[in-house]
């Protein structure tokens, strides 16, 4: 199989994850429920991921890493604990469903809710952040980069929006942690980043976090054990504890952790470079074909390696299957939980074709995938588009 839907999880993990995954597994207890050496063994692991998070997100403290399941969980915990009736927000079209959902669930709370409008290319409207500023407006919530094209969110000017005026950015970081740079403390931004161990972290699924901004609190959203201060009826507000109740996924996030020393060890810069690579390659292979569609800014490289297609009118899920079925080529298609950026692209009834890379993807699945795609744009439409042979053999 050639799997090009990393954007949603990364099937080939880097040496190592497997094997911290097990060894949790077989060999630790619970983290903070005992003082035997299984139990000592997952705090110790469970801490070590935090520093190592900590180093690649630019956080000094890494008490300030929380761990959640997901990068859902993250923004729930993030938005629920700090926004009340009477905020307003801003956040925009690119939006994944886990950012919308939450935020329509507070806007029946009494929360405010207003959106930065895409255009029918994707395009943000710069004007629209200061246009939708109110006395009320609390925070921006926005993505670093959009998970349907890869588009990145100009996050310096967002953050200098909200420091002219006192806001608080909340970032899902679902495909830039791992990709993109981050350094919270360095930078100034983002307050809360939400981000999800499945994806460029290499980690398992069922792990991610937060990292926190010295100065900013959240309110508990989940409550229960902590293994600490017990006989207060109150979840303890220290960090991380106050954003974590329950048993950790120890053994996944002893996963998380290998996986994370991995793109310290390669560098973001260098997985970026490698993967966006070959999804230029496969665009600019792919362009001169006229019966394809795609969707995005592909003026820059590197960008975050995702190519967001039709085949002209055919429906996104029929090609998709047509991949598989006939060429083994494993791609996402459909709405992608990003409701808000199909309505502004036109693609709600189409869907759209959604090809991501991994820097563990190779030139030759790209070019198969090429060829799969001029194929089918051939059989379904009688049209080659005139592709050159480069790179064919």
């Amino acid at each position: 199989m050639i799997y090009l839907d990393n954007a949603a999880t990364t099937l080939v993990k880097p040496d190592g994850v497997a094997g911290a995954v097990t060894a949790a597994l077989t060999g630790q207890g619970s983290s903070g429920r005992g003082a035997y050496p299984a139990a000592l063994a997952a705090s110790r692991s469970i801490f070590h991921t935090r520093e190592t998070l900590a180093a690649l997100l630019g956080v000094s403290d890494p008490a300030r890493i929380c761990f959640s399941a997901n990068v859902t969980e993250a923004l729930n915990l993030a938005l629920n604990g700090t926004l009340r009736p009477g905020d307003h927000v801003i956040s925009t079209d690119w939006e994944h469903n886990s950012v919308l959902r939450p935020l329509y669930r507070l806007s029946g709370q009494g929360v405010k809710l207003d959106f930065v409008p895409a255009d029918v290319n994707g395009r943000l409207d710069p004007d629209a952040w200061e246009r939708l500023l109110r006395k009320e407006t609390r925070a921006v919530v926005c993505t670093q980069a959009s998970n349907l094209t890869g588009d990145q969110m100009d996050l310096n000017a967002v953050a200098a929006f909200c420091r002219r005026h006192g806001l608080l950015l909340i970032v899902d970081g679902a495909q830039g942690a791992g990709l993109l740079p981050v350094n919270l403390e360095g930078r100034g931004w983002p307050d809360i980043y939400c981000f999800t161990g499945h994806k460029a972290l290499y980690g398992p699924q069922g792990t991610g976090g937060l990292a926190i901004q010295p100065g900013v609190d959240i309110r508990p959203w989940n409550v229960g054990g902590s293994g600490v201060d017990s006989y207060n009826e109150q979840q303890p507000q220290a960090y991380p504890v106050r954003l974590e109740a329950g048993t950790l996924n120890g053994p996944g996030l002893a996963g998380l952790g290998a996986g994370a020393r991995y793109v310290i060890e390669q560098t973001p810069r260098r997985l970026l470079a490698r993967a966006s690579q070959l999804a230029q390659l496969f665009y600019q292979q792919l362009r001169p074909v006229a019966a394809l569609r795609f969707y995005g800014d592909f003026s820059h490289w590197p960008r975050v390696p995702v190519v967001a297609l039709n085949l002209a009118g055919f429906d996104s899920s029929l090609v998709a299957d047509l991949l598989s079925s006939r060429y083994d080529i494993a791609v996402r298609s459909g709405s992608h939980c990003a409701p808000r950026l199909h309505q502004a692209l036109g693609t709600v009834s189409q869907g759209a074709l959604r090809f991501s890379w991994s820097s563990f993807n190779t030139e030759a699945e790209t070019w198969q995938a090429v060829r799969a795609l001029r194929e089918l744009a051939a059989d379904l439409t009688g049209q080659t588009g005139g592709c050159p042979a480069a790179g064919d053999t």
